[in-house]
């Protein structure tokens, strides 16, 4: 599991790059308490601008709670609302809840690669 510090690392590299790609990963913080569980946003990863990969990682202690399905869903809709047609997603073969979180949102696989750390599924989502 990433630290906090790994965390915001993600987060500031990516708010970085934002001026060219304008798309960025953003903190994720519970409504009632303000806590800081995670992140969730565009990113070009494996992907390109036009057509990127939706990210998304929360602390174990928010897990199985719908906070990713939440904070991906508004990611979707910010997506949707900018014009683009589709998206990707990559998860590793062991990660169930990922699969679960992009299933409930439209995602379908679409390939396995492996690269340095096995096998990688592929999953895309047209928009409409």
């Amino acid at each position: 599991m990433p630290t906090v510090e790994h965390i915001q690392e993600s987060i500031a590299t990516q708010l970085a790059a934002t001026t060219q790609t304008g798309i960025a990963l953003l903190p994720i913080r519970r409504r009632d308490v303000g806590d800081f569980i995670g992140y969730c946003g565009l990113i070009v990863g494996r992907a390109t601008v036009e057509e990127p990969e939706i990210a998304y990682e929360l602390f174990r202690r928010a897990h199985a709670r719908g906070y990713a399905t939440e904070a991906a869903r508004a990611v979707l809709d910010a997506a949707i609302a900018t014009g683009r047609t589709r998206l990707w997603s990559t998860v590793r073969t062991w990660n169930a809840p990922s699969f679960r979180v992009l299933e409930k949102l439209g995602f379908a696989r679409d390939h396995v690669s492996t690269d340095d750390r096995g096998e990688l599924v592929w999953l895309t989502c047209v928009l409409p």
